[in-house]
């Protein structure tokens, strides 16, 4: 293998591939990274085994060939050499890669690419095509619900479900103390109709990729015949731009758990509904959580209704035996009765980032009861947050 690639676009491509890099792996293969040639482009791929990210990057190839090098120190020696061509040259006989930028030259020693995992593509699967801009909103608002991945026990509530049916998509997450519900319409019938799991740390590393995509382009959407995994196929920016790549696909296995009843988690009633100005709310929280971190983050919500000559008001109390209290005010809109309920802050504070309308909605019934959170603006059928509510210390 011999080639000559952009220090800017090489250094992207192993940005884009780097996350799916194995870091506890007994196999010392999974803590490299593939550099393949493939129709006269550069081929980098990285796998852990259960998500696999695949980049093809522009490329001058003289001659073909593949080989695979430690991740952690190529994507540092690419990072710290001047933005100029580098020149990448295979040696072999001792399985090693000469690379030479500018007025450096380096020899990695790597590993056969026999013996790299294969993975999988979406070729020959049916697609469905989602644009960038809307897949990583619709992912950003659901993804950050689920439990960590760490979480063995509960393993569906580390995933997303998605369910395909027909011109509507539905994504759904919890940890058990919350539930993010995002259903969106789709331009044309989905060519498969299925519900699966997908992990949801797989989903976030397709958002992020997606926002270095080609906006024009949409994503495509493949679930493998066998239900066992899902493909994303995302397209670059064009060969001429800076940082450029033509292609990424990212493979993921899907989870084998049965998905809580989500629809039986959401209120189907309220008694009390609070509209507040999102800014405002976000800066409020952020306050409180500064009191609330010794408990628990936890923080009082007291509604209260306005009058004739008065506006209704959400009152949010903070504190903490240590640091002190606090006491934030916030104008509303209330209808219904007046309630008091406690809310974990961060849960809040997650929820609020990822809403892009200039007033949110609470929900409540009772202390006890979960409380729905939503966009106003966005009907019920687009962005449903809940939220279980936590003790009430009197």
């Amino acid at each position: 293998m011999r080639l000559s690639i952009l220090q800017e676009n090489l250094a992207k491509g192993l940005s884009i591939v780097g996350r799916a890099v194995s870091s506890r792996s007994t196999l010392p293969v999974l803590s490299n990274i593939l550099l393949s040639t493939d129709e006269g482009r550069l081929k980098l791929a990285a796998t852990n085994l259960e998500v696999g990210v695949s980049a093809w990057l522009g490329a001058q190839v003289e001659d073909d060939g593949a080989i695979t090098l430690p991740a952690r120190l190529l994507t540092e020696w690419v990072n710290s050499v001047p933005p100029e061509r580098i020149d990448l040259e295979m040696v072999v006989r001792t399985m090693s890669v000469n690379l030479k930028c500018a007025r450096f030259e380096s020899n990695i020693k790597g590993i056969d690419a026999s013996e790299f995992p294969l993975i999988p593509t979406a070729d020959g699967e049916r697609s469905l095509g989602l644009p960038p801009v809307m897949l990583r909103k619709i992912i950003d608002q659901v993804a950050f619900a689920a439990a960590e991945a760490k979480d063995t026990s509960r393993p569906a509530l580390t995933g997303v479900l998605a369910r395909f049916e027909g011109e509507r998509l539905t994504l759904a997450a919890t940890d058990g103390y919350r539930l993010s519900l995002r259903r969106t319409s789709l331009a044309a019938p989905a060519p498969f109709e299925q519900s699966v799991i997908i992990p949801a740390r797989a989903l976030e590393e397709v958002s992020r990729i997606s926002g270095e995509c080609d906006p024009d382009q949409p994503v495509e959407i493949a679930v493998s015949s066998a239900r066992s995994q899902v493909l994303f196929r995302m397209k670059g920016k064009g060969e001429g731009e800076k940082g450029a790549f033509h292609q990424v696909d990212l493979v993921s296995q899907l989870i084998d758990a049965k998905f809580p009843d989500f629809m039986a988690i959401i209120p189907k009633s309220y008694t009390t509904r609070t509209v507040i100005d999102t800014a405002a709310f976000q800066r409020a929280l952020k306050v409180a959580s500064l009191f609330a971190r010794d408990a628990a983050d936890r923080v009082l919500f007291q509604i209260v209704p306005g009058s004739d000559t008065t506006p209704g008001q959400l009152i949010l109390r903070a504190t903490s035996a240590e640091a002190g209290d606090n006491v934030s005010e916030l104008d509303a809109l209330v209808e219904g009765s007046g309630l008091e309920i406690a809310f974990n802050a961060r849960y809040l504070l997650e929820v609020l980032a990822v809403m892009d309308t200039p007033q949110v909605v609470l929900e409540t019934t009772r202390p006890d009861r979960p409380g729905v959170f939503r966009p106003v603006g966005s009907g019920p059928e687009e962005f449903t947050h809940v939220i279980m509510p936590m003790q009430l210390n009197r």
